[in-house]
C-alpha cells in the first residue's frame, strides 16, 4: 500500500499545498518564496528518504513567520496521514549531524503526543533572509501536527548555516528511521496499548 498523502490548507495568511510519499527517493519540488527555506526543505526530504512537493504562497509583504510556520503545519499533517494510524513501523529515530564545527542530535517518537525540547541558539539572527528564530517555529509545528516527540540539540557550533542545517538533517535522519516499517509489528502499533 502506497505510503502517500496530499495535505491543502488555506488561510488568510497562507495558501499551502504539501504532498509527500514516505517511500520515495528524496526528491523534492519546493517553492516557498524563502530561498534558505526551500533549500532546508529540499535537504530534509533528500536525507529523509522522502519524496516532497511543497507549493506556500504566503503574506511575505509583512514577514516570513506565517509561511515558514504555516508549512510545518501542513508539513506534519501530510506525514500523519501518509502514516495511517502509525501501525508498523519502528516509532523511534535518532541521527547524529556532524557539519564541520557543529554536531546537532535528533530524537523522535511517533507516539502521537506531540512535544518538543529545541536546545538550539544561533550566534546570528538571520541565515541568509531568514530570521533564525523561525527555525524553532518550524519545528513545533511540525511535531505538533506530526504527532511527535521531538529532541532537537545543537551540541555544539558557531555557523548559524551548519547549525540550522543539521537540526533540519537530523530531524530527517531520525524520522527516516521512525517511519520505516517494522515486521516484528506483524502490521500493529508498536505500543503496549495497541494503539498510539
Amino acid at each position: 500500500m502506497a505510503r502517500t498523502a496530499e495535505v491543502v490548507r488555506e488561510t488568510k495568511e497562507t495558501q499551502i499545498r504539501v504532498w509527500v510519499d514516505l517511500d520515495g527517493t528524496g526528491a523534492a519540488q519546493v517553492t516557498t518564496g524563502v530561498g534558505f527555506f526551500d533549500h532546508m526543505l529540499d535537504s530534509f526530504a533528500r536525507h529523509a528518504g522522502v519524496d516532497l512537493k511543497v507549493e506556500t504562497k504566503g503574506d511575505l509583504h509583512i514577514d516570513m513567520h506565517h509561511t515558514v510556520e504555516d508549512t510545518g503545519i501542513v508539513l506534519g499533517q501530510a506525514v500523519a496521514k501518509a502514516l495511517d494510524g502509525l501501525k508498523g513501523i519502528r516509532r523511534f529515530g535518532h541521527a547524529y549531524i556532524p557539519m564541520d564545527e557543529t554536531l546537532t542530535r535528533c530524537a523522535i517518537d511517533l507516539s502521537n503526543r506531540p512535544y518538543l525540547i529545541w536546545k538550539v541558539a544561533f550566534a546570528r539572527p538571520k541565515v541568509g533572509e531568514m530570521d533564525t528564530e523561525l527555525f524553532k517555529e518550524f519545528h513545533h509545528a511540525f511535531a505538533m501536527n506530526v504527532g511527535a516527540c521531538v529532541h532537537l540539540e545543537t551540541l555544539y557550533g558557531d555557523n548559524s548555516h551548519h547549525i540550522a542545517e543539521s537540526g533540519f538533517k537530523a530531524l530527517a535522519r531520525a524520522l527516516r528511521t521512525a517511519v520505516e516499517p517494522d515486521p516484528k509489528t506483524l502490521g500493529q502499533a508498536p505500543s503496549t496499548k495497541g494503539v498510539l
